[in-house]
């Protein structure tokens, strides 16, 4: 992905890689696993730290885009490390579990949703998408993690933007062997519907 950072104003302030985006801690939150994100249960996780966050959730573009307000400013954001399905009436061919990772990114981060965002070596993608690891206030949920872990997403990554990878890489592996939603429903990532791909 490029780093077509510059000098807009309604961008998010510079910072160092891995430092916090306005507002944010200096470190994530603990990456622990919770019923709500695999599935399993819904509602509140206990037990999880509550975090300071730095933007509110608008809409959800698709399962690996959202938009949020910063400072007044809305801001289109590409999560990091992950991929989900292309969905039915995007800009590219739909694929299998697309519009279930949309769904699913919906429940996780519905309008006004508090998160704190969280940067790595560069701000935006060529598309001018800021890039975020993007952790729910509330709860600490790490979204990019868990949309993985769920089989909602497969892992992507770009250099230099790898940190959170290792994490990223193990939560795919653990939804592939459990067979969790598109590796079980659709034989894997990248699926268009139709047969194609």
């Amino acid at each position: 992905m490029e780093n077509s950072a510059g000098s807009d104003a309604s961008r998010a302030h510079e910072t160092m890689p891995g430092e916090a985006m306005p507002g944010e801690p200096a470190r994530p939150p603990p990456d622990e696993r919770d019923a709500e994100a695999t599935g399993a249960a819904a509602g509140a996780v206990t037990g999880s730290p509550v975090l300071e966050a730095n933007a509110v959730v608008l809409s959800v573009v698709d399962g690996d885009t959202i938009d949020v307000d910063i400072s007044g400013n809305r801001t289109p954001v590409r999560l990091i490390g992950i991929d989900t399905p292309e969905k039915t009436g995007g800009y590219l061919p739909a694929e299998c579990g697309g519009d279930a990772a949309t769904v699913r990114t919906r429940q996780l981060l519905p309008p006004g949703t508090e998160v704190l965002l969280q940067r790595d070596a560069e701000l935006y993608d060529r598309y001018d998408r800021l890039l975020a690891y993007v952790y729910r206030a509330s709860d600490g949920l790490f979204v990019n993690r868990y949309l993985v872990l769920d089989g909602y997403a497969g892992t992507m990554h770009f250099e230099p933007n790898t940190q959170h990878r290792a994490v990223l890489d193990a939560a795919q592996s653990d939804a592939r062997a459990a067979g969790r939603g598109i590796w079980t429903d659709c034989g894997g990532p990248d699926r268009q519907i139709g047969g194609a791909g």
